[in-house]
């Protein structure tokens, strides 16, 4: 044990729910064929650093080479010296790139052939292995995918002129209505109808907030448009806690920040008006329509108006970046600070940290694209996935995700993995080291030795340390029942077979063939853990597709997860309660490796919450479920936002049925 303890000690801090949300859709978007992520961006969303998305349809279509190229490289430049990662998206031969080296940004801005991307045009431009411009709609789509939540342009589209007639409206505010990213323009372009644009974003459900000390709505290249934004914010920090708030509520919707061109770089109003009622009747003329009358109404303006749109154009641009980024930057600021008020202090002996003893996995997952295997030697196309498990690191990320602090004790080898292994786990590293004596809870899984398992037993019995045994598999399952060392554990966490494979253990009758009826299934869990109640506090029997028994003592109706009083302990019976699953559907589940110990993870933070037994049990079926429908063995998605108390109240649950075990 003490070798183990010396060879790898890993302490898992807070994740962050907005930092978790990022993690896991940079991975899971890397597990696509379709997407390429720059190792400076990924790495900045791994280690929660400001992260700024920058579209590419204004380098393919907004401007003429090499002005295009000059003011893309200026634009990332801003957003760097201001704090920020900048990640350009675009698409190159079939891939979307978020995040481009300086030769691919070259190659956007040179090349004659790029397709302006939206939404609806991302299936035909990837399957043809086209490239092309990504417009706010498209990089709204990858930076929320990237977990990147602010998003610098232009301007947005909107409605066009004459939409009542023509239903001309840009895919950029229906992207708003359900993709949560922050976007940060000059407001929508003035070639549109400002007004209906509002009244769309209105109707979308998007906050719009002007930037600055007027509630005037921009209109690009001019600093006012006539309308009022229905709020505003005064700073970067009032920007960033309006989005802090956006993301912390869940909303699918987006959020836009209209920030106005400098004054002194400002168009004046009437000429750029005079000068777009004259390039849309020439668009009339000559029968341009859809997605092409953007580019060329930009363009007629800058002539039309010598130069002073494209002029006013460059400016707003360098100043968004500019707002756009110190946003970001105050924006991590909050979700850094949260994290931190939330991590206990070195030298604080107030709140102990949970331990963890298990094993970490990496686990390689083949998949072949045809569900025939081609045999005689023969080339099966398909994919290959990287993932990290093992029941002790599982729990230990699950935990760390809902709030708590855990101390993951582990072994690693020393090999080519073990460093992908600690990046992977290092939004789970700090530098705190509580001793194992004063954890509140410590949990063990069936990977770790029969030493080891019986030394922290005979720590748990002299210290009187609740210990939580998650038996892993059926071989494994009976380690700590090989002696009375079990007799010190507090919960264990088996399925249906390790339960009885720990009852042959012990000698205890056990049955041949195990049921599938749920009647059945909750009957033979009963007799398999009533003999085990004589020392633990509580068998916890994972069911599957059934749900979760809790069996052990119970006072008023519920099972008492922790320990209480001897008085409080000698009237209450022995009872199990059995909780049903959150129903989803098979096309959803794409992983069942993880669910388990996320049911677990997600039981036991509840319980060191002091919460009840239900939330605690329903706050474990919220893990699981994220889980279930994640690549990861234990979801990203997990967080202290999506599993709670407050989400447990907000759903509808099944009635928990409860049967007397005496």
């Amino acid at each position: 044990m003490h070798k183990m303890i010396r060879k790898i000690t890993s302490s898992l801090g807070r994740h962050v729910s907005t930092m978790a949300r990022g993690t896991t859709q940079v991975r899971r978007f890397l597990h696509g064929a379709y997407v390429r992520i720059h190792p400076s961006v990924q790495e900045a969303l791994m280690e929660g650093r400001p992260v700024v998305a920058l579209e590419s349809t204004i380098i393919t279509h907004g401007m003429a080479y090499p002005l295009n190229l000059s003011m893309a490289r200026e634009v990332e430049e801003t957003v760097r010296v201001n704090g920020a990662v900048p990640a350009t998206v675009g698409i190159l031969r079939g891939q979307i790139h978020v995040g481009l080296t300086d030769e691919e940004l070259e190659f956007l801005a040179s090349s004659k052939n790029a397709v302006k991307v939206s939404r609806r045009d991302f299936p035909f431009v990837l399957s043809q292995g086209l490239s092309g411009g990504t417009t706010v709609s498209g990089t709204m789509i990858a930076a929320h995918k990237a977990g990147i939540p602010v998003f610098v342009t232009g301007g947005i589209g909107g409605v066009h002129r004459e939409g009542e007639n023509t239903m001309d409206v840009s895919a950029d505010l229906t992207e708003l209505g359900r993709t949560p990213v922050a976007v940060v323009s000059a407001g929508a372009k003035s070639i549109l109808d400002i007004g209906r644009t509002l009244e769309y974003l209105e109707t979308q459900g998007v906050c719009v907030a002007a930037f600055g000390e007027s509630r005037e709505f921009p209109a690009f290249f001019s600093r006012q448009s006539g309308f009022q934004a229905p709020y505003h914010v005064r700073d970067e920090e009032e920007a960033a806690k309006l989005i802090d708030s956006a993301l912390g509520l869940g909303l699918s919707s987006g959020v836009l920040i209209a920030v106005p061109c400098p004054q002194e770089r400002a168009a004046s109003g009437q000429v750029i008006e005079e000068a777009i009622q004259q390039a849309l009747s020439e668009a009339r003329s000559k029968g341009i329509t859809g997605k092409e009358v953007t580019p060329f109404l930009l363009q007629k303006l800058i002539e039309l108006t010598d130069g002073k749109s494209l002029d006013s154009n460059l400016a707003l641009i360098q100043n968004n970046a500019k707002v756009g980024s110190c946003i970001a930057v105050a924006l991590s600021k909050i979700q850094k600070t949260r994290r931190k008020g939330n991590l206990p202090h070195q030298g604080d002996t107030t709140a102990p940290q949970p331990v963890v003893i298990g094993g970490i996995n990496v686990d390689f997952i083949a998949k072949a694209q045809n569900p025939d295997i081609l045999g005689g030697g023969q080339t099966n196309a398909g994919r290959v996935r990287r993932t990290f498990g093992g029941v002790g690191r599982n729990l230990a990320d699950c935990l760390s995700r809902l709030g708590q602090t855990p101390l993951l004790l582990s072994a690693v080898g020393k090999d080519e993995h073990l460093q992908s292994v600690l990046h992977y786990c290092h939004h789970m590293v700090s530098q705190f080291k509580e001793t194992l004596c004063q954890a509140p809870l410590v949990c063990i899984d069936g990977n770790v030795p029969l030493s080891t398992i019986q030394y922290v037993c005979q720590l748990a019995k002299e210290h009187q340390l609740a210990v939580c045994y998650e038996p892993t598999d059926e071989n494994k399952a009976s380690k700590p029942f090989l002696s009375d060392s079990w007799k010190a554990l507090t919960y264990i966490s088996p399925n249906l077979q390790e339960l009885r494979a720990i009852n042959r253990t012990l000698g205890n009758p056990v049955p041949a063939e195990l049921p599938s009826r749920l009647e059945d299934v909750v009957q033979t869990a009963v007799a398999l853990a009533c003999p085990l109640l004589a020392h633990l506090q509580c068998v916890v029997v994972t069911l599957g597709t059934h749900g979760v028994l809790l069996c052990g003592k119970s006072l008023g109706g519920s099972i008492l997860l922790c320990p209480g009083a001897q008085e409080q302990t000698a009237a209450a019976s022995l009872c199990a309660a059995h909780y049903p699953t959150i129903p989803i559907s098979r096309e959803e589940i794409v992983n069942v490796s993880g669910a388990g110990d996320s049911l677990m993870g997600g039981i036991l933070a509840g319980m060191l919450a002091k919460h009840d037994t239900d939330t605690c049990v329903q706050m474990g079926l919220l893990a699981a479920s994220l889980s279930l429908c994640s690549y990861e063995p234990i979801s990203p998605e997990i967080s202290t936002s999506s599993v709670s108390q407050e989400q447990v109240k907000s759903r509808s649950w099944p009635e928990v049925k409860v049967w007397k075990m005496d």
